[in-house]
This record gives C-alpha cells, sequence and structure tokens, in this order.
C-alpha cells in the first residue's frame, strides 16, 4: 500500500475483533457483549447469506446445553425436533440402531444451521452487538504483539484497518485468519478419497430416522430437515460435475443404492440444492498464535460423515469467550493459555470418530483398487455385523455419536 492509499485508510477499533458470523463467531460476539467487551464482528457475505446458507442440522446435547445456559435455545426448542435413532441398510438387510436409549439416553435435536444462524444473529444484534456485513478481512497483522491489527475492504472498496487487544478467527478454512498464521503452523490434512453430491429435496422425510445406506455403488443417506425438506447425500465420482446427471437418474440412483424396493419407496420431489464436495479434513496446532485465536473451521475442518463441525464451533466459542473475559476482567491470562490444548483435545476425538464413520459407510476409495478394495469391504463388514449384534459397540456408537 502506498503512503497517499494508506492516508485514506479508515482506521477503527474495538478489544476483541471477531472475523465471521457462522455459529462460532456469533456465539463468541454475544458472549463478550453480555459481558461489556467492546467486540466487533466482520463478515465478507451479506446478511441475506448469512441467514440462508445451508449447512448440517444435528446439534448434540452439549451444544444445546450450551445455548441454553446463555438464553440462546429458544428457537430450537420451539422449532426443532428431538432425534435418536439412525437406521443402516446394507445387502444383509436393515437394522435400527435407537442409540438415544443407549448409554445416558442422549439425543440430538434437529434444527437447521442457517435457522440457528438466524436466531444468534436477531440476538447478538437486539442486544446492540456490533457487526459490519459485506467486509472483507484481508490479513491479521501484528498478532505477536499487543496490538493486532485486521485490514479489511469495506463494501464500497474502502480499505479499513480494524485494532484490536484480541483477534478471533472464526471465518473458516478460506478466511484471512488462517491466510496470516506464521509458517510454523502445523496444519495437518487428510482426504478420505470420497466426494458427496449434497441434495436438498422438497419432499418430506421417507423414514423416521437418519438413513445409512451401504451400497456396492457407493454411499447413500436420508437426514430429514423439516417436516417439507430432506437432505440427501450421495457418494459421487470425483470431478464429475454436481449437475451432471437430471434429478429423474439421481432419484432412480437413490432408489438402488437406499434399497427403495426392500424397504419402501422415497418420496420424491424438486432439488433445491445440489453441492458436491470431497471429504477432507484438517486440523491447525496449535489454536493460539499470540493475541489471534481459532474456532469452528478455521481451527479444523471435519468430513460431515458424524455431523461434529458446528457442535465444535458452539463448544470452542464458550471457551475461548470465558478465556477472553478473564483475560480482559480480571487479568487472568490462564484460559488463554490452556485454549489450544483444551480445544484440541475434543477435535482430536471428534475427528477420530469421524475418520471412523467415514470408513463404515462408504466403499473404498479408487485409489484402493483390487485386494485393498476387498480388505476395505470385508472391514466393513465385520465393523457392520458388530454394530448390529454387540450392545457393548453399540454403547460406544451412541457415546461418540452424541457427543464431541
Amino acid at each position: 500500500m502506498t503512503e497517499s492509499q494508506n492516508s485514506r485508510t479508515s482506521r477503527e477499533s474495538a478489544d476483541v475483533v471477531v472475523l465471521g458470523a457462522g455459529p462460532a463467531g456469533l456465539v463468541l460476539g454475544i458472549l463478550l457483549h453480555a459481558a461489556g467487551i467492546d467486540c466487533v464482528i466482520l463478515e465478507r457475505a451479506s446478511r441475506t447469506h448469512v441467514q440462508t446458507r445451508a449447512r448440517a442440522g444435528f446439534l448434540a446435547p452439549n451444544t444445546v446445553r450450551i445455548l441454553d445456559r446463555h438464553g440462546l435455545a429458544d428457537g430450537l426448542h420451539r422449532h426443532g425436533r428431538r432425534h435418536g435413532t439412525c437406521e443402516f441398510r446394507t445387502e444383509e438387510g436393515r437394522f435400527r440402531l435407537d442409540y438415544g436409549a443407549l448409554g445416558q439416553g442422549a439425543q440430538h435435536h434437529v434444527y437447521p444451521q442457517q435457522n440457528l444462524v438466524t436466531d444468534l444473529l436477531t440476538h447478538y444484534l437486539d442486544i446492540g452487538g456490533r457487526i459490519r456485513f459485506d467486509t472483507e478481512a484481508l490479513a491479521v497483522r501484528d498478532a505477536d504483539g499487543t496490538r493486532p491489527s485486521v485490514t479489511t475492504r469495506a463494501p464500497d472498496g474502502r480499505p479499513t484497518r480494524w485494532t484490536a487487544r484480541y483477534v478471533a478467527g472464526c471465518d473458516g478454512r478460506h478466511g484471512a485468519a488462517r491466510r496470516s498464521l506464521p509458517p510454523d503452523a502445523v496444519r495437518h490434512h487428510h482426504d478420505h478419497g470420497v466426494t458427496w453430491l449434497g441434495l436438498l429435496a422438497e419432499t418430506p422425510p421417507s423414514l423416521d430416522a437418519v438413513g445409512y445406506a451401504i451400497h456396492d455403488r457407493g454411499f447413500a443417506g436420508h437426514m430429514a430437515r423439516t417436516p417439507e425438506v430432506t437432505r440427501y447425500y450421495l457418494q459421487w465420482q470425483r470431478g464429475v460435475p454436481a449437475d451432471a446427471w437430471p434429478e429423474q437418474r439421481i432419484w432412480d440412483e437413490l432408489d438402488v443404492r437406499m434399497r427403495a424396493a426392500d424397504h419402501g419407496p422415497l418420496h420424491r420431489g424438486a432439488f433445491l440444492e445440489r453441492g458436491m464436495f470431497d471429504l477432507t479434513c484438517d486440523v491447525i496446532e496449535p489454536l493460539r498464535h499470540g493475541s489471534l485465536f481459532l474456532a469452528g473451521d478455521a481451527a479444523s475442518l471435519l468430513a460431515p460423515a458424524a455431523a461434529k463441525g458446528a457442535n465444535l464451533a458452539v463448544l470452542e466459542a464458550e471457551i475461548l469467550a470465558g478465556a477472553l473475559i478473564d483475560a480482559m476482567t480480571l487479568g487472568d491470562e490462564g484460559g488463554l493459555d490452556g485454549y489450544s490444548d483444551q480445544c484440541l483435545a475434543y477435535i482430536w476425538r471428534a475427528q477420530e470418530f469421524t475418520g471412523w464413520m467415514t470408513r463404515l459407510l462408504h466403499a473404498a476409495p479408487d485409489r484402493d483398487e483390487g485386494a485393498g478394495s476387498s480388505f476395505h469391504a470385508a472391514l466393513r463388514r465385520s465393523r457392520l455385523t458388530s454394530l448390529r449384534a454387540s450392545r457393548i459397540h453399540q454403547e460406544w456408537f451412541a457415546e461418540n455419536y452424541v457427543g464431541v
């Protein structure tokens, strides 16, 4: 930036600058504002986009407890639905696992993430929280000092520099927080070798459970979202465009993989959305770099097979909020010092179970052909047999499926 450009740069400040208005950023902003901490949320998208972007809809019991604890669960309790059953369909038939009756009897709440984000955003604005939409964070600077800053581009293209005591990067895997990490940050990355076609269908659910169909032609999944909308997934050939197949062919393939001829027809309807994504995962270590802290998808990315991402984001936001409040009101930085290790313990446990679920549900990746593929298939059958028959295995599954 030239000197003349720098002279036109607008300058703003807050004690905490939060990047990203997803579940992590909004929960963090709400808790900080409620504690009297001066904070601002910077979000690169519009408010409309933030409130309508569809994401996962399974909230774990601990997530609901956190939202309840801070008065943020009214919409969830009014419109969400409890859910505690999943159904596995294989060549050997189907079996249902009532995980909500196992262990401590914990269930999920099904509540679309865009609805949760709308609730959180409305609450944050109602209590007077500051947020800047359509504001792209470009870089976090001087995080190793006492006054980090965030350079942004406003909707009119005007550059702005925000100074802060702390910066919370909740802006995802491609956001400014990750791009600004120092060279010594460790990035763990793993590609499961699987691609999904995600489908949002304007049709009622076809079964009263989460459906996991395991087929030689690839995985298919059924997840209710609302009484009128259902999420489906198809294991997809990597590199094939999401719009390569017409709706009729997709529904026919879902019928085959979910064995509709044996277990009942699927309700068909128009597809509201299609999206193709690779099942990859990553973790950043550590989650603290001086005055910059990572949370949500900026801290770790999980494959969606076990629906852990939003739940981790809310948990990390509460932990980080408590640590920042202690640091700025009591001068106690112990929570900040321990933030990374505490959250990474949860993240790695979630990664382990997500990897187990991914291997359970999918045919071997294309790269594992021949004997490797048959070995993978035999292991998968063994896991399913154990899950069908072993109460101990079912208890383990229930604990990890609903926990973080």
